[in-house]
């Protein structure tokens, strides 16, 4: 069975275009304007052993939060073509990743609903040309593009570089415990059978 998915997305202020493997190896190729942005990105593909490609074009000129939002948007419906019915899956997903004195736990639930708990105080300061602000918006947007639960908390941290991608990481690896096919799992693994909404 093949957990492929190719989504675009195009707006007047967007154009963002993401592929992903589910069962890839962690290859990645991620075209942003925004240089933190893909490196995040990147951390996503790599720990969370996605193939993932992304292509994205956008208004930066005004900011970078249309382009990160609809990047988060599309990468979250690629995730939920990419997994069809989520029959066999293993849905839940959590894990408290450390980055020197920072520590982030992210806590996930793919069950068709979308919700996030954002834990995390950011102040309004810059990591590069990147606005730390719009790590939650990034988040929100992929949790209503996969249609997820998402909890995400800091326990540790001073050095916003680390934290952000403390966050990045935990939700990789969250992400690859929750979409790997359990074979003790039969079909849908929700008492509604289903985990579309």
């Amino acid at each position: 069975m093949s957990r492929k998915a190719i989504v675009e997305r195009k707006t007047q202020e967007t154009r963002v275009r993401v592929e992903v493997d589910l069962d890839g190896s962690g290859e990645r190729d991620i075209r942003t304007p925004i240089a933190f942005l893909n490196h995040m990105l990147d951390q996503v593909g790599r720990h969370g052993m996605l193939d993932l490609k992304v292509e994205a074009e956008g208004d930066v000129n005004v900011d970078g939060h249309h382009t990160t939002e609809d990047i988060g948007v599309t990468l979250g419906q690629s995730l939920a073509k990419a997994l069809g019915d989520r029959a066999g899956i293993g849905r839940y997903g959590s894990a408290t990743v450390p980055m020197d004195e920072a520590c982030v736990t992210c806590v996930l639930d793919l069950s068709g609903r979308s919700f996030l708990a954002w834990r995390v105080p950011l102040p309004k300061a810059k990591v590069g040309e990147f606005d730390a602000e719009l790590a939650e918006v990034f988040f929100e947007g992929l949790v209503r593009g996969v249609g997820c639960n998402l909890h995400m908390r800091l326990l540790e941290g001073a050095t916003l570089h680390h934290v952000i991608e403390a966050c990045f990481k935990a939700f990789a690896r969250a992400l690859r415990q929750a979409v790997e096919i359990d074979s003790r799992v039969r079909g849908v693994p929700s008492t509604k059978g289903t985990l579309k909404d």
